[in-house]
């Protein structure tokens, strides 16, 4: 039995053993390479990840525990930023460098000397004050004790339960046995001893504080040291930031540039801001009686420079003050009320009108910049929260892998508009999604809303209809979307009659292409053009023979297939066959850009392919003969425009002498931007006069090419793209003209096949608009807000120039009070280089 047991025992355990091995994991092998590579290549996600985690918590680590380096540090490159301004004024009067930043240093800390002896001497001053004060702290806080002790609305209550309270704790707590014994025999109670400490001696004293202000004052020399160092190697320290940087070098200039333009007027609106709750806050006081309101004052703007806690503590010593001085509460009260006003006025009005888009940063990573920076560095990293956050803002903006910090930390939207748009409907949010669609369409702006939102949502649905999206998706889009263009076209209707429609819109194949038929109807019809849109389902013949277009001249077919050619090439051969009259337009808004020229047009057997609903309206009012709703829109002419052409002939704008000025700006302009043609363009009373044009412009007519002079520009105000610059007050570009309802009926552009429009305003030094530096193309293009800006900036600096020409000049340019100087250059013809 035993040997059974045992080998009944034995091969059990050797069972055991097998199952276990066999159940023990093995390593995974590959079978070739590529194997092996792909499946490295499924785990870089994660790896990333986790690289990215490793990484953050390193850096967050260092800047903790490195803190004792990195403070003084980042404390002398944010002094250096804010001093280096000083130096380059200094390096302007032709001081050298070193003695420069040996002055700006020393004023500096005669600046922090004086400031501190001026707040420690109002300190001083009050503190020996204070003790007169004693009797009206007492009798008020006696006051308030007496108010507080009154018996309240729930007194007897709370006596109730104190009283209950007692009752229990005297039954359930009995006497120790040992105090029992102890005052049974009689002894004496316990006695109090009390420790007193020897008064230090002077050096004790002093040494204490050395002690204390050893390390302040070793931060401060430590500071001042790399302060010196950084404004005197600034340039090589740039340099050198530069090359770390790598890349791009336009880039990385373009990162540092923002920075410091960030920084520089964060400081400079935060300073103002400051300033603007200082000063009357040093007034209110002065009024109202409380000591030292000069000292309250200034101390209110150094230390609102810290967010959150700076106002606070900028407000609880005149508080104390208010309250210790006044017998009364009258003072106290007044001073709260100037503090709630102040504060409201520069939180609410100040600071939002002068901060605009300063930083960049949006509140809640402020909130969350000055929290974490706290927990680094403490005090001083609050105070610098902002700029460093702004730093990360940038580097997050300039470099694609650390992009996700502009996300976090920014103020411009994580999503554009019609992704917002989309992902309510996505949401089933269609009241949220109407709401945003009411305010871009308020003022009538239909067809900028289903160009730039409408259009940009279907493509994205139809992007998304096979790689991302549910069938609930599906609905929840074509439901929602439906829904909008219902409300849209409800608060913007339109003035269709029967008997006069001209237009039929047709949804090629999906749900999509009828929506954008459907915003496509509208739009014509709110432009004077009638017209209604269909449903297409299977495109067939039968469809065709049993669609009733009612007389329309033209026909157009949307399209959001990625490659229509064959669905679009057998629509139009069966509509041709039926209405060989009508003109067909193909709506092709995902079509690839082979698609889109003149062959490719004839082939599909169209009259004219278009991507963008304005495009389509342009098109079927050339192709029908009708006239948009107002024909094209003149620039308008302001009440006030009598004292502007007053300032134009007063400004030496007319004057021949000017011409080499015009002739340079645009002559940089046309080689900066790589255009064509740029010139600079003055509005008269009824004309537009071209002061200098640097280029040509080819325009293709019936007779040929031929090259467009100055004089071929010159022009009715009425048709002058510039015209609109002067009466907006504002930079305008038109990547397409003949694209554009407000410029494509223009007569005058469409003669000369101007497609390309950017102009800057001319603004004299009293703000009239005298004219604008303007680029031209025939051929479409864009342009980058970087370069818009660079366009106005331009424009800014020949008006400076031209403003200083004007002084120096013999004879003198009188100003705008004086007598019109010769306008020789109106109407005369100027080559064009």
């Amino acid at each position: 039995m035993s040997d059974k047991h045992q080998n009944a025992d034995g091969g059990d355990l050797h069972g055991k053993c097998r199952v276990g091995r066999a159940s023990e994991p093995q390593a995974q092998t590959f079978d070739t390479a590529d194997d092996a590579a792909q499946a490295i290549v499924t785990l870089l996600p994660e790896l990333k990840f986790a690289i990215g985690l490793v990484t953050a918590a390193c850096i967050i680590a260092g800047l903790y525990f490195g803190r004792d380096v990195l403070i003084p540090l980042a404390l002398a490159i944010f002094l250096g930023f804010v001093l280096d301004p000083l130096v380059v004024k200094l390096r302007r009067l032709r001081m050298p460098r070193t003695p420069a930043v040996i002055v700006v240093a020393i004023a500096t800390l005669v600046v922090i000397a004086s400031s501190a002896t001026f707040l420690a001497t109002q300190v001083a001053t009050l503190s020996a004050r204070l003790p007169t004060y004693q009797s009206n702290i007492a009798d008020k806080l006696k006051s308030l004790r007496h108010n507080v002790d009154r018996p309240g609305m729930f007194e007897g209550a709370i006596k109730t339960l104190e009283t209950v309270r007692r009752e229990i704790n005297v039954a359930v707590v009995e006497p120790r046995p040992a105090a029992a014994a102890s005052q049974a025999s009689g002894d004496q109670p316990p006695r109090r001893v009390v420790i007193e400490e020897t008064p230090q001696s002077v050096i004790e004293q002093a040494s204490d504080w050395l002690r204390l202000g050893s390390g302040p004052l070793a931060t401060t020399g430590i500071v001042m040291i790399f302060v010196v160092l950084i404004l005197l190697d600034r340039l090589d320290l740039r340099d050198r930031m530069l090359r770390l940087w790598g890349g791009s070098l336009q880039r990385s200039t373009d990162a540092m540039d923002d920075a410091g333009a960030r920084i520089s007027k964060y400081l400079i609106m935060q300073l103002v801001v400051n300033a603007s709750f200082g000063l009357p806050f040093a007034l209110g006081l002065w009024l109202i009686g409380v000591p030292g309101a000069l000292l309250w004052g200034v101390v209110a703007v150094i230390t609102r420079f810290v967010p959150y806690v700076g106002p606070m503590l900028s407000s609880v010593f005149p508080l104390v003050l208010a309250f210790a001085i006044d017998p009364g509460w009258g003072m106290l009260l007044w001073t709260v009320g100037l503090i709630a006003v102040l504060q409201l006025i520069s939180s609410y009005v100040i600071a939002p009108w002068l901060y605009g888009a300063s930083t960049g940063l949006s509140a809640i990573s402020l909130m969350t910049s000055a929290i974490f920076w706290t927990a680094m560095w403490g005090p001083v990293g609050l105070v610098m929260s902002t700029p460093l956050t702004v730093c990360l803002l940038v580097i997050g903006r300039y470099l694609p892998r650390l992009q996700f910090l502009d996300v976090l930390l920014g103020s411009q939207p994580a999503l554009d508009t019609p992704t917002r748009i989309y992902q309510r409907l996505l949401a089933g949010d269609v009241e949220e999604a109407t709401e945003l669609a009411h305010e871009l369409t308020a003022g009538g702006r239909v067809t900028a809303f289903y160009d730039q939102v409408g259009l940009p949502v279907l493509r994205m649905a139809s992007h998304d209809h096979a790689i991302a999206s549910t069938a609930h998706h599906r609905h929840r889009v074509v439901i929602g979307m439906d829904a909008l263009i219902d409300d849209v076209a409800e608060q913007n209707p339109s003035a269709n009659q029967p008997g006069q429609l001209m237009g039929i819109c047709l949804g090629a194949k999906w749900e999509v292409d009828s929506l954008a038929a459907r915003m496509l109807a509208h739009v014509l019809s709110l432009e004077g053009i009638p017209a209604e849109h269909r449903t297409a389902t299977t495109v067939n013949a039968d469809y065709v023979s049993r669609l009733d277009i009612k007389g329309a001249k033209v026909i157009l077919l949307s399209f959001f297939s990625g490659d229509p050619r064959f669905a679009a090439r057998q629509f139009c051969r069966r509509l041709r066959r039926r209405w060989p009259d009508s003109q067909i337009i193909l709506g092709l808004w995902n079509a690839p850009p082979e698609l889109l020229g003149e062959d490719a047009c004839k082939e599909l057997g169209a009259d004219a392919v278009v991507t963008s609903v304005n495009e389509a309206v342009v098109r079927i009012v050339a192709l029908t003969g009708a006239r948009l709703t107002g024909g094209y829109e003149p620039a308008e002419v302001l009440p006030d425009d009598g004292s502007r052409v007053q300032a134009l002939r007063t400004s030496g704008a007319l004057d021949p002498r000017a011409i080499p000025l015009f002739d340079a700006a645009s002559k940089r302009a046309a080689d900066i931007f790589d255009v064509p043609l740029a010139m600079v363009s003055l509005i008269d009373h009824d004309r537009q006069i071209i002061g200098s044009a640097r280029g040509s412009l080819t325009a293709v007519g019936p007779s040929g090419s031929a090259e467009m002079s100055s004089d071929d520009l010159n022009m009715p105000r009425s048709l002058s793209m510039c015209g609109h610059v002067v009466a907006t007050s504002q930079t305008m570009v038109v990547p397409d003209v003949a694209r554009d309802l407000r410029f494509a009926g223009n007569p005058a552009l469409a003669a000369k096949g101007v497609r390309f429009y950017a102009g800057a305003p001319l603004r004299s030094a009293s703000g009239h608009l005298l004219g604008s530096l303007c680029l031209l193309d025939l051929q479409p293009r864009m342009m980058t807000d970087r370069e818009v800006k660079l366009l106005e900036a331009m424009a800014n600096d020949l008006i400076e120039t031209l403003h200083q020409q004007s002084l120096d000049w013999k004879g003198g340019i009188p100003t705008e009070d004086g007598a019109q100087p010769a306008s020789a250059i109106v109407g005369q013809p100027l080559s064009v280089s």
